[in-house]
């Protein structure tokens, strides 16, 4: 049986799990530290996530630049997204702003990146290796 991850799809779920996790849970799961759970604002589990996201959508992005588009665009996208959210844990009081641009561009970032993955004509450079 041969089974591919879909790693745009992957990047995009994470980068949507970000976002829901920065939007809802806040709203969702106030509760949580009378249970002894502290995920809102816990610096460790953000940069986790950042991470996460990080090295998901690298690698995503970086095996569709390899193997089918070679356009630095969608890595260029992304890694701007990542460093507004790496910014919004740097400076709190923008989280909200940071936060609103920098996951649209991950999402576009891997939208763009799927779509150049799937045009038939592919723009292969001479060096290719596939």
């Amino acid at each position: 049986m041969n089974f591919k991850i879909n790693w745009d799809a992957l990047g995009i779920s994470a980068s949507l799990a970000c976002a829901i996790h920065c939007a809802l849970l806040p709203l969702m799961m106030t509760s949580l530290p009378i249970f002894g759970i502290e995920l809102i604002k816990n610096t460790a589990f953000e940069y986790f996530m950042i991470f996460l996201a990080f090295a998901i959508g690298s690698y995503s992005l970086w095996h569709g630049y390899r193997k089918h588009h070679h356009s630095f665009l969608p890595l260029a996208i992304f890694t701007t997204g990542i460093l507004l959210l790496v910014a919004k844990e740097i400076w709190p009081a923008q989280e909200l702003w940071l936060l609103l641009l920098a996951v649209p561009l991950i999402i576009y970032a891997h939208l763009r990146n799927y779509r150049s993955c799937r045009v038939h004509n592919h723009a292969h450079a001479d060096d290719c290796n596939h």
